[in-house]
């Protein structure tokens, strides 16, 4: 099948070749598949590509906020329970399923809990292609792999008060107490709806859906504002 160009140029932003292939998966029917890899000319566009050049830097900075563009996401769905499956995740990304609100993490992939029966997987988006073709070769029986790269981003919230910052920003309980690192949620945010992964002692990263991102970037930095902020790219 031929390549399809459908990424609008930008030159400052990071290169993205999409094009579909045909996976055959035995015993199942020709799956298309989506490869995002450098192709000359076409240019990937961050949905927030305009906002983090404006790079803000003042005294007292204590509130971190970037963007982590250009991530592969896949949604992953099946059933836990099946020893089969869960195995054949672990075999595939290196990590096991994580338990309910929780995730699971190694080198620059992570696996996120949104569901019973479904996860979020980030990682390098040249590793996306690999990983979901492999997935789809092990994993037998009932489950499903989607490619949603395109339609998600994450933003990376850290500082002192960046703890402060969700508290303005969602009615979820983010206290320490209630929120250790490792544990993920999907709740209401500023109005919007983000999926909530603390990685550190003072850091998050927030996954937003693109048609979101920019209001949500725009809350956060006008939240952060008065414990001094500091946006970067």
């Amino acid at each position: 099948m031929s390549d399809v160009e459908s990424i609008i140029n930008k030159p400052e932003s990071a290169p993205v070749d999409t094009h579909i292939v045909e996976t055959a998966v035995p015993s199942s029917p020709k799956i298309l598949e989506m490869q995002q890899l450098s192709l000359n000319g076409v240019q990937a566009i961050s949905p927030l590509s305009g906002r983090v050049s404006q790079t803000s830097q003042r005294q007292n900075v204590s509130v971190y906020l970037s963007e982590l563009a250009f991530l592969g996401h896949l949604v992953l769905r099946g059933n836990s329970d099946n020893e089969k499956f869960a195995a054949a995740i672990k075999e595939v990304l290196g990590v096991s399923l994580p338990a309910a609100l929780q995730s699971e993490a190694k080198d620059e992939l992570s696996i996120s809990w949104i569901s019973p029966d479904e996860w979020l997987v980030i990682l390098p988006i040249k590793q996306a292609f690999a990983v979901e073709s492999r997935l789809r070769i092990i994993v037998e029986g009932h489950f499903a792999v989607v490619n949603v790269s395109g339609g998600q981003t994450v933003l990376s919230l850290s500082g002192s008060n960046a703890l402060q910052v969700l508290h303005k920003s969602t009615p979820y309980d983010v206290h320490e107490r209630n929120f250790p690192v490792g544990k993920v949620v999907t709740t209401v945010f500023a109005k919007s709806q983000v999926v909530i992964r603390r990685t550190g002692l003072e850091s998050w990263e927030l996954t937003v859906r693109r048609s979101f991102a920019d209001y949500v970037w725009l809350w956060l930095t006008d939240a952060a504002r008065e414990y001094g902020v500091e946006v970067s790219g």
